[in-house]
């Protein structure tokens, strides 16, 4: 039974006057089409992790720089978001941040540690430590907001532009362990010794994240992911009932569900149906399950995936039979119900992940599906 405190409504966060997206690009071309489910030219295909990684350009770009410094810096967010769609010639382009930073804009301490990841200062694992959580208000995204319109001033009318947000559960899982975690054993802890505290923290969290994801479709996004990168660690029982209802509460948002939306998480084969049920148009599925199975788990969604980031590592003929294989799964799923497929990884590009490999795919998806 779900705690009485969770929301089950469309979220209404103060956003000082944010009210759609008139900003936003009249765009169309191959990611919108088909997230849209009206059938694209060719397959769309794009990378989780593409902005940035596996680039040289990329690297130069950011030397001397932190993550936080350069996710903070609109000109640099630009240019290292922008850099796979030249590259590449990818069909959408994923705005470069990081999980955490709504976190660091509200004014958590928390880094991002080279090698590690993020890292709290100050673990949240009580009462007084959600309460002392502080909030996000929409002037403290002026620079996400800075950035993403340069985007949209450079980006080709044809190419999506992506916005994105950790979801809820990922977010507490950050805050409760103090950085990584394997096995996610105080955030467990939380959640099954205090459900209120557990709720109230997830709650806060997740006006947080709609503050963030209004800002950027506002500055003109043209489509939402929400990353639930650890959410693969639950059971369906208590995905259900301890993240389930926030995440839909984030898609339900009267702002946020004015564009195309996608959920993601890791290893979440088994959540995939509820995943849906939260209210994207688009699931991601990552390369443990077949997409035509995927399609039978979360009926009537587009399906995104899902080769696995290590085939990229992988000869040429190994890699396009990949790629093929996936392609095939993807019209089988289309066959069982599935509104749609963008071709991506089945989690992000690896850092030494040959550039050459990325755009050799890209060129393969649009050759053999086009028309």
């Amino acid at each position: 039974m779900l705690n009485s405190d969770v929301p089950s409504n469309p979220r209404s966060v103060d956003t000082q006057g944010a009210g759609g997206a008139t900003a936003r690009r009249a765009g169309t071309g191959p990611y919108l089409d088909e997230v849209r489910g009206t059938g694209a030219a060719h397959t769309p295909v794009w990378f989780m992790r593409q902005a940035g990684r596996s680039l040289p350009e990329y690297r130069e770009l950011r030397a001397g720089s932190t993550m936080l410094e350069a996710c903070f810096d609109p000109e640099m967010t630009c240019e290292v978001t922008l850099q796979p769609v030249r590259r590449h010639g990818v069909d959408a382009a994923i705005f470069f941040s990081d999980i955490v930073i709504p976190l660091a804009a509200a004014g958590v301490d928390i880094d991002i540690v080279p090698g590690t990841g993020p890292v709290v200062a100050a673990p949240i694992r009580d009462e007084a430590g959600v309460a002392a959580l502080p909030d996000l208000t929409p002037d403290r995204l002026e620079k996400i907001g800075e950035a993403v319109r340069m985007v949209v001033a450079e980006l080709d009318p044809q190419v999506a532009l992506i916005g994105f947000a950790g979801a809820p559960f990922t977010l507490a899982s950050y805050l409760i362990e103090g950085g990584p975690s394997r096995n996610h054993e105080h955030t467990k802890s939380l959640m099954y010794s205090r459900p209120d505290v557990w709720h109230a923290l997830m709650s806060k969290l997740a006006d947080l994240t709609t503050v963030f994801l209004r800002a950027q479709i506002d500055a003109g996004v043209d489509a939402v992911q929400l990353f639930d990168s650890w959410a693969g660690a639950l059971s369906l029982r208590d995905y259900r009932s301890m993240v389930l209802p926030h995440s839909t509460g984030i898609f339900a948002d009267e702002v946020i569900s004015t564009v195309p939306r996608t959920h993601f998480g890791v290893g979440t084969g088994e959540l995939l149906g509820a995943m849906g049920e939260a209210g994207p148009e688009v699931v991601g599925v990552d390369w443990r399950i077949p997409l035509d199975d995927a399609a039978v788990r979360a009926p009537g969604k587009v399906l995104q995936g899902n080769l696995d980031p290590a085939m990229l590592f992988a000869d040429r003929p190994a890699l396009d039979s990949e790629v093929r294989r996936i392609l095939d799964e993807g019209a089988r799923a289309r066959e069982l119900g599935a509104r749609g497929h963008v071709f991506n990884l089945g989690h992000g590009v690896l850092p030494a992940t040959d550039p050459g490999a990325v755009t050799h795919v890209v060129e393969l998806v649009h050759e053999l599906t086009g028309t």
